[in-house]
C-alpha cells in the first residue's frame, strides 16, 4: 500500500467506534471549567475525532515511553471550541502523542487537553502516515 492509500484508509476507512462524551459543546466546556485548576491546560473540544494506535518499531515505542507519550494520537476533523482560540471552530487538529486519558473523554497531550464529544474510532497507523496529515 503507498501513501497516499495509507492516508486514505486513515481518514475514510473503517474504524471501531469509540465512545466520546454525549454531550454539546457547552456543556462540554462548562465540565472541562469545573475541573481542579490546578490541572488546567488550554483546551480544545472536539468531534469527529479519530483515536489513532501509532504502529511503531521497538526502539521507537521505547522513545515515546522514556519521553513520558503514550504510542496514540487524535485526529479530529471539526475543532467546536479551543479555550485559547489557536484554532477555528470548523478546523481540523492533530494532536501530539497522548500522556494520559481519563473520564472516557479527556485526551491530556503535554500542552493541551482534548475533549472527545460523541463517538469517535478507532485505528491503527504509521507513525508516517499520521505526520503526512496535511
Amino acid at each position: 500500500m503507498d501513501a497516499l492509500d495509507k492516508v486514505a484508509e486513515l481518514l475514510y476507512g473503517p474504524g471501531e467506534v469509540m465512545p466520546g462524551i454525549e454531550m454539546s459543546w457547552e456543556q462540554a466546556r462548562e465540565r472541562v471549567e469545573a475541573l481542579d485548576r490546578s490541572l488546567w491546560a488550554p483546551y480544545c473540544i472536539v468531534d469527529n475525532w479519530t483515536w489513532n494506535d501509532l504502529l511503531l518499531s521497538r526502539e521507537e515505542q521505547e522513545m515515546f515511553c522514556s519521553a513520558g507519550y503514550q504510542p496514540v494520537m487524535l485526529y479530529a476533523d471539526n475543532v467546536l471550541f479551543h479555550s485559547e482560540r489557536r484554532f477555528d471552530v470548523g478546523d481540523w487538529v492533530r494532536t501530539t502523542p497522548l500522556v494520559s486519558f481519563s473520564e472516557g473523554c479527556f485526551f491530556q497531550t503535554r500542552n493541551t487537553l482534548y475533549v472527545l464529544v460523541g463517538d469517535g474510532q478507532r485505528k491503527r497507523a504509521d507513525l508516517s502516515t499520521i505526520m503526512s496529515l496535511f
